[in-house]
């Protein structure tokens, strides 16, 4: 590792360090063994990294793909299940070979619960449990985290259980978030990883290809099968210049949602490159390919540099450091992408003149420079105080971001002065609380006035009880998160939250004002004089080294065979994943319209998070929450739909159930980006378990859409967008030619409305062959069983 110092490791010389590729002697993708090579982590020292195997499929993947592959590319086609398969990027669905799996506890319920079902005694691949999404901000770190082990003690109990006995490794409540958890122990250069959770794409910051995904393509991947990916485009971002002064990763994010739109980074792998990656620390990095969830993209990532090592060694793991430095050259693009226009599109931004964004509200995607914000709140009528500032969570919770946030609260004690608004600070993990707490950040930021809350996801995910408004109160809320739609952070809708740096939100919480611009105003010390605060600085990494804190950390057992999971019948929290029925065979479906939603709908609105969470391990509990928060075209309301039974408008679950009860069959209508942000699968799960069948939408979020398929819904597109506003909820629907349901044929919607002529809507669809079978068997999972013989 002294030796990358000394020579300045880069990505740039990582191309020209090695040939394009090596000459491994192909032995298979799955099965070629690594003699002697480090441990994929500190804490699976049996289970080696899969350089060799993955050179190994590269070059034989090379053998007929003679171009010049990007970083994201070396990485899929490296974990190929067949390498002599034939790549097209937007079409072919590739069969991959992950490294791993990781699982929050609100996913994981559902995912361990179809896995279960599976019959399958152990996981075949790294398998993990995070527990941090059932912790609500409320009384500060000790005293939630102590209500959340003592209402959560079932979940926690089954989920420890179960991670024993099918041989997963389970991070505690209190351990932190998933995504810092992943970076700081499992994440390496040239992996491949899925989670349940949208911004698994986090470790794209340590180069890795990671992506979210649903519970039941986690169920895949740890039964052994091959995991599907349509193959993403590659969208380049070519960074110049250099990060100082104000602007941090996270203003790279924020221009580049302003530019991509919540949809515009769908289908595309998004891979940053450039003179300006080296100005980016590692945890930067990951905090950039974090939001990348927001615009939509398949995950991000970024080349292997001397962050990367550097950020390795810092948390004890300069074996894969040096493991990575000698495989540099497959952890780059080949040198001529861009000339060669591998690339399916390239955005440069340039670091020297990016301003510090702050985006909102309602919406990721609404970016705003600082220069420019207190004049487009004022005129856009936003409440101008800022009743609350939260730093942390999965996107900005690193040592680097809580030094340079101390440094500003440093400089606002130094003058008297605290925070006007409330300020919560989340540390990321227990590791990054231990190590601030040693070193002196989180003194600083109490020194303003800062709260403390758990090492937990918190208000980022809605977990969070606030005292301090009524709802329907409103208010403006500044956050260094990821995703602000409506209700997000507290459950009221008139709630504007805004996405920023967390050296933004530090210095914005001392002024208290959406107004107040810290690169250009002056603040009134206790002493009556003018200052200004001067730019934040902060170390990358702890000079001493990361303090780990508080162990947390459940490995797997041996042998899991005497582990009994128990889960009791009566129970409010838990319930065994009931079977779908089979298509029944015919060639036509009769379909109500249950709701034609209006405008955006994220998995937010299909299925509510905060107090929800509790029951995401019980499908008939949380289908109570299924459309609630959805706007109905025909009323412009939110969980007000017309009951066709009664004629009478009610709440969505209410009426599905009455339909469930009836045997109607039924289909939810969707605009654009239908089901964007969080992976759940719940989103999928409610309505096929009360009833749905179809989603006709203008266009798809992928996770979501796969999510569809996974449970047996046919997921549709208008071939017409505009065939969207001919639909009215009174119409009857009938789906035609369900028999002969094939890979790229369009299925033809015959619309009957309530009063004049009939007429067809041709709709398209994404299903292959093997999606087909799941809609046939009644899900992915129930193939899944037969094939097994269970």
């Amino acid at each position: 590792m002294q030796a990358l110092r000394r020579q300045g490791f880069t990505a740039a010389t990582a191309r020209s360090a090695a040939p394009a590729y090596r000459p491994w002697a192909f032995n298979g993708c799955r099965t070629y063994a690594a003699s002697s090579t480090p441990s994929l982590s500190n804490l699976e020292k049996n289970i080696p990294l899969p350089y060799e195997k993955n050179n190994a499929c590269l070059t034989e993947f090379r053998k007929h793909n003679k171009r010049p592959l990007t970083l994201a590319e070396k990485i899929l086609y490296g974990h190929l299940d067949d390498p002599k398969v034939e790549v097209k990027p937007g079409s072919t669905y590739l069969k991959l070979r992950p490294d791993r799996v990781a699982m929050q506890d609100a996913t994981a319920q559902m995912a361990v619960l179809q896995f279960m079902s599976s019959g399958i005694p152990k996981v075949a691949v790294p398998s993990t449990i995070h527990c941090d999404h059932l912790i609500e901000a409320h009384s500060g770190s000790d005293n939630d985290l102590k209500k959340a082990k003592d209402i959560n003690k079932e979940v926690y109990d089954f989920l420890a259980t179960a991670g024993e006995k099918y041989g997963m490794g389970f991070w505690k409540p209190g351990s932190g978030i998933i995504h810092q958890i992943v970076l700081e122990n499992y994440a390496f250069p040239g992996g491949l990883m899925i989670g349940t959770d949208s911004h698994t794409v986090n470790a794209g910051g340590l180069g890795m290809v990671a992506i979210g995904v649903g519970g039941a393509d986690a169920v895949d991947v740890m039964a052994d099968i091959p995991w599907e990916l349509k193959a993403p485009k590659i969208l380049g971002v070519k960074l110049t210049g250099s990060l100082k002064g104000w602007t941090s990763p996270k203003d790279v994010i924020l221009k580049l949602a302003g530019i991509l739109t919540v949809k515009g980074g769908t289908g595309y792998i998004v891979e940053y490159f450039g003179p300006g990656v080296d100005s980016i620390s590692c945890t930067g990095m990951a905090t950039i390919c974090n939001m990348g969830a927001e615009i939509g993209a398949t995950t991000s990532i970024f080349p292997f540099n001397k962050r990367m090592s550097d950020y390795l060694v810092s948390t004890v793991r300069p074996e894969i450091a040096k493991a990575a430095a000698a495989n540099a050259a497959n952890l780059v693009a080949d040198k001529d992408c861009e000339d060669a226009k591998v690339f399916d599109r390239v955005i440069t931004i340039d670091l020297d003149t990016l301003e510090p964004h702050i985006n909102g509200p309602f919406t990721p995607d609404l970016a705003t420079p600082i220069s420019k914000f207190g004049e487009t709140a004022k005129k856009s009528g936003w409440p101008i105080e800022l009743k609350a500032a939260l730093i942390g969570s999965c996107t900005n919770s690193s040592y680097e971001d809580f030094s340079r946030s101390a440094s500003l609260a440093d400089q606002a004690k130094s003058h008297g002065l605290k925070a006007k608004s409330r300020f919560f600070v989340t540390p990321g993990s227990e590791q990054v609380r231990a190590t601030t707490a040693r070193d002196g950040q989180l003194d600083s930021l109490l020194g303003i006035g800062a709260e403390i809350l758990a090492n937990a996801c918190g208000p980022c995910i809605g977990q969070w009880k606030r005292d301090d408004i009524k709802k329907g109160d409103k208010n403006s809320i500044l956050t260094s998160y990821n995703r602000n739609f409506t209700g997000r952070n507290d459950a009221n809708p008139e709630t504007h939250s805004f996405v920023t740096s967390p050296e933004l939100v530090t210095a914005m919480s001392i002024a208290g004002s959406l107004t107040f611009n810290p690169l250009t105003d002056e603040l009134t010390g206790s002493d009556g004089k003018k200052f200004k605060l001067q730019p934040p600085e902060g170390k990358e990494l702890p000079p001493k080294g990361f303090d780990p804190g508080e162990d947390t950390y459940q490995p797997p057992s041996a042998d899991g065979s005497k582990v009994q999971v128990n889960i009791d019948p009566k129970s409010q929290r838990l319930q065994v994943l009931p079977k779908f029925a089979p298509w029944d065979g015919k060639d036509t479906m009769d379909l109500e319209i249950l709701i034609k939603v209006k405008g955006k709908c994220t998995t937010d609105h299909i299925s509510m998070a905060g107090p929800w969470l509790k029951f995401r391990g019980h499908i008939n509990n949380i289908s109570d929450n299924m459309f609630i928060g959805a706007t109905n075209a025909e009323n412009g309301k939110a969980n007000s739909i017309k009951n066709k039974l009664t004629g009478k408008f009610e709440a969505v679950p209410d009426v599905a159930r009455a339909y469930k009860k009836e045997g109607i069959s039924w289909v939810a209508i969707g605009d654009e980006n239908y089901g964007e942000g969080s992976s759940r699968e719940h989103a999928a799960l409610e309505p096929r378990y009360l009833g749905g069948k179809a989603v006709i939408v203008r266009s798809f979020a992928r996770i979501h859409e796969t999510n569809l398929k996974k449970q047996g819904i046919l997921p549709f597109t208008f071939a017409e967008p505009k065939d969207y506003d001919r639909i009215n909820p009174d119409d009857k629907l009938t789906l035609t030619g369900l028999k002969s349901l094939t890979p790229g044929k369009q299925v033809t919607l015959k619309v009957k409305p309530a009063s004049g002529a009939a007429f067809d809507v041709p709709l398209n669809h994404t299903l292959n062959e093997g999606q087909i079978a799941w809609f046939q068997a009644g899900s992915a999972l129930n193939l899944m069983a037969s094939q097994a013989g269970h």
